[in-house]
């Protein structure tokens, strides 16, 4: 029991309650069509200190430099060899918003592709952003960015960040817009991020109610079409207010997820178990039913009422023994465990084994 003790990681044990609550439908569900687009483009960032490629290794960086002083005039005499330290060989992404128009500005990623050492204090040079169709739809160019905190203790260094990647706010100007269809025909989609047919047919009902009938119509259990007013002045009022609604989602599937390396547990709702018993190691979990009878007074017409009142018992090889009464529910088990030493292995274990002997009604998900 001692190197429990000594190995003990508590789980963080996170419980919504089952009843729904109301939300808004812009945390339900997207617009269809409005969404963001990635970039990606392929540069050069100079003026490092000494911290660049190292060329014998990375010769695209050496083939990249040539062509970019070609393109300004540049040519170098036949067999010169490059021998650069100061610039180095960088991806670019970053993420063009819906409706972003060009002139505008948005932040980019640069990140080291070669064997930089840091690109901090470097310049990236103009580069080019294109989107999944080959087309560019920004330019990109500025200092970068490497943010963090060195130490030193004791002579010896140490970085406590990342020095290969960086940012530049701001650092793209928008060169092309995306074209958009929205409200295309007058009529726009709701996509919920979570796939429910009881909770796309309560949106509906919702915005029937708000909007007038036939104004919303299910294709599935995901997207639901809504038809718009004429004009887009009056559309964007219609989805803004569309997107303030608040709506009572139905009650999600009951789920566990845990994560092997931590220990900790969060549950979607509270989960009840059935009646089980699981041994694991030196450990033993005994849930059982307990029937409790209500005998209604003398002459009072009421009914006998048999109610479960389910006892859970864990027990270790050491002896020590924790009785949970009051009802069978697995975040009791779960802090019981926990409170015993479990290990996040030996939890895992237990709940694996309660599912699939069918005592745990909830999925299971490990990451």
């Amino acid at each position: 029991m001692k190197n429990w003790k000594s190995r003990l990681l508590i789980a963080c044990l996170a419980l919504i309650s089952g009843i729904a609550q109301a939300v808004s439908v812009k945390d339900l569900a997207n617009i269809g069509g409005v969404r963001q687009n990635q970039l990606l483009g392929y540069g050069l960032v100079v003026g490092l200190d000494g911290s660049g490629d190292q060329t014998t290794q990375t010769p695209f960086t050496v083939q990249s430099v040539e062509s970019m002083l070609r393109g300004m005039g540049v040519n170098l005499p036949t067999g010169t060899t490059l021998q650069l330290k100061n610039v180095a060989a960088v991806m670019v992404t970053s993420s063009l918003p819906a409706f972003a128009q060009p002139g505008q500005t948005v932040d980019i990623t640069v990140s080291s592709m070669g064997n930089a050492k840091s690109l901090r204090g470097g310049t990236l040079l103009m580069t080019p952003l294109k989107g999944a169709d080959g087309q560019v739809y920004a330019m990109a160019q500025g200092n970068v960015l490497v943010s963090g905190a060195g130490a030193a203790v004791g002579g010896a260094k140490a970085q406590v960040n990342h020095l290969d990647v960086g940012l530049i706010p701001n650092g793209a100007t928008v060169e092309r817009a995306v074209l958009n269809s929205l409200g295309q025909d007058n009529v726009i989609s709701l996509e919920l991020k979570q796939a429910d047919f009881a909770t796309a047919s309560l949106l509906v009902n919702a915005i029937n109610q708000r909007f007038g009938t036939d104004t919303a119509a299910a294709l599935d259990s995901r997207v639901i079409q809504v038809r718009t007013p004429l004009g887009s002045n009056q559309r964007v009022a219609f989805i803004g207010a569309l997107e303030a609604l608040n709506v009572t989602p139905a009650p999600g599937v009951a789920k566990v997820v845990m994560n092997a390396r931590t220990g900790s547990v969060v549950m979607s709702q509270a989960v009840m178990l059935d009646p089980c018993a699981v041994s694991h190691g030196n450990l033993s979990v005994v849930i059982k039913s307990n029937p409790e009878v209500s005998q209604p007074a003398p002459l009072s017409k009421g009914k006998t009422v048999v109610t479960q009142a389910p006892d859970i018992e864990i027990k270790s090889e050491p002896g020590q023994v924790m009785m949970l009464k009051g009802g069978a529910q697995l975040a009791d088990v779960v802090k019981a465990l926990n409170a015993m030493g479990t290990t996040p292995q030996d939890l895992l274990a237990i709940l694996q084994a309660m599912k699939s002997a069918g005592a745990l009604h909830a999925d299971l998900e490990i990451i």
